[in-house]
């Protein structure tokens, strides 16, 4: 008997990766084997993202261009957040598509067209293989209790949902890398759902900490960086802060149902930089929010300009049904939304040259991902630029290197 190949897709955040990690998982038990040819494979898996519109169509347009790749009886699953989110008119809209599984779904070569309706796998505690890279990402929770104005995710995710301590240390002693990259649509609230303490990332933040030599945090909620996370993760060795900040106008947020306001944020991370002058800052901020005005904009502009964060992204306001900004008036027109996202976008640019060109001639510690190519704690993977190292160090280590040069986001080092 031939022994099947597999091809798996992964769209969207790094809570998807994961996602798709625990379903490899669950194939290669199977007796299934990777490809990386969709024309060789006997089943073809998209793992989509649903969260915008632009996050869809991408989706939509992967699944169509492996429709056409795959060869005799191939198998198309789509599965992941389209499919929580769409199943039944996925199934009825894409004819190319064998089956749609939701969330938890198995995932088999068995043919069941339509949208699956077998029982759920709890597919945050699944095994997973053990990572191909010196890094990875681990799920400590899954879902979202909060009800921003802008996100649908608790519709389809549902409500938060947070491991067992255990099984995420078991996942994380499994994995055997030096560097682990906590991820949950609400970290900072990890073990509220469980009744055991609003501050419970804190002692898991310590525990990963003793097992791999680099633990980072992504994604977390302004409010909930208290004085006691701060110095957690500082204590880690890894001053890299993912803040979750999506605009400045104190309005503009309100209407969002979001916490905070411009000054606030300013002042904490001022106070962190007090603390820490290497620590690093990630945000996302959303543009053309129904109602943001041109000084909601202008308060936007300012803040970007004086906070100087290292790394920012800026997305356009996407309209997604069931969601308190759905039935909101005061709609930006698109052509002013586009103008807004090049203005901030070569603003940040500027900026984020600006830091990495301060870096230049100082020593660094990278851990070596790939050969040539290094990070910092400065640099998320995947997310932020890389620094370019000399080939022969080795994959896994870490060096010390000089950085000798700066290509946009980029770092070279010697």
């Amino acid at each position: 008997m031939s022994v099947k190949r597999y091809h798996l897709v992964t769209l969207g955040c790094p809570k998807n990766q994961v996602d798709s990690d625990k379903l490899a998982g669950t194939l290669v038990a199977d007796g299934m084997v990777e490809t990386d040819a969709p024309g060789e494979a006997d089943l073809i898996v998209v793992n989509t993202c649903a969260f915008i519109e632009e996050a869809r169509q991408e989706s939509i347009d992967t699944v169509l261009a492996l429709a056409d790749e795959r060869v005799g009886e191939a198998r198309l699953v789509v599965t992941g957040c389209m499919a929580e989110r769409y199943g039944d008119e996925l199934a009825g809209t894409l004819p190319e598509v064998d089956s749609v599984s939701g969330f938890g779904v198995p995932v088999t070569l068995g043919r069941r067209p339509g949208v699956e309706t077998l029982p759920t796998l709890d597919l945050l505690n699944l095994p997973r293989p053990a990572s191909p890279r010196p890094w990875a990402y681990v799920k400590i929770a899954e879902g979202c209790d909060r009800a921003c104005g802008f996100c649908a995710i608790p519709t389809f995710r549902g409500p938060q949902r947070s491991r067992p301590v255990p099984l995420i240390l078991d996942e994380v002693d499994s994995l055997g890398v030096r560097e682990v990259v906590l991820v949950a649509q609400d970290l900072a609230s990890f073990g509220r759902d469980q009744g055991v303490g609003e501050r419970s990332i804190i002692p898991l933040v310590e525990a990963v900490a003793d097992r791999v030599d680099r633990v980072r945090l992504l994604y977390l909620y302004p409010s909930d960086l208290t004085d006691g996370l701060v110095d957690a993760v500082l204590a880690t060795g890894v001053p890299y802060f993912d803040l979750s900040l999506q605009h400045v106008s104190r309005s503009l947020l309100a209407n969002m149902r979001r916490w905070g306001d411009g000054r606030r944020f300013h002042e904490r991370i001022d106070h962190i930089r007090n603390l820490d002058a290497t620590a690093t800052f990630r945000s996302n901020f959303i543009v053309g929010y129904p109602g943001e005005t041109e000084e909601d904009h202008d308060e936007l502009l300012a803040f970007v300009q004086d906070v100087g964060l290292d790394w920012c992204g800026f997305f356009a306001f996407s309209d997604e049904a069931g969601t308190h900004a759905a039935g909101l008036p005061d709609r930006v027109a698109p052509g002013l939304v586009a103008e807004r996202l090049l203005e901030l976008g070569e603003l940040q640019d500027t900026i984020t040259a600006a830091r990495r060109d301060a870096l230049i001639g100082s020593e660094v510690v990278v851990l070596v991902d790939e050969p040539g190519v290094g990070r910092t704690h400065r640099e998320a993977p995947e997310i932020d630029g890389v620094v370019g190292v000399p080939p022969d160090l080795a994959v896994g280590e870490f060096a010390t290197v000089t950085v000798t040069g700066a290509l946009g986001p980029d770092l070279v080092a010697t």
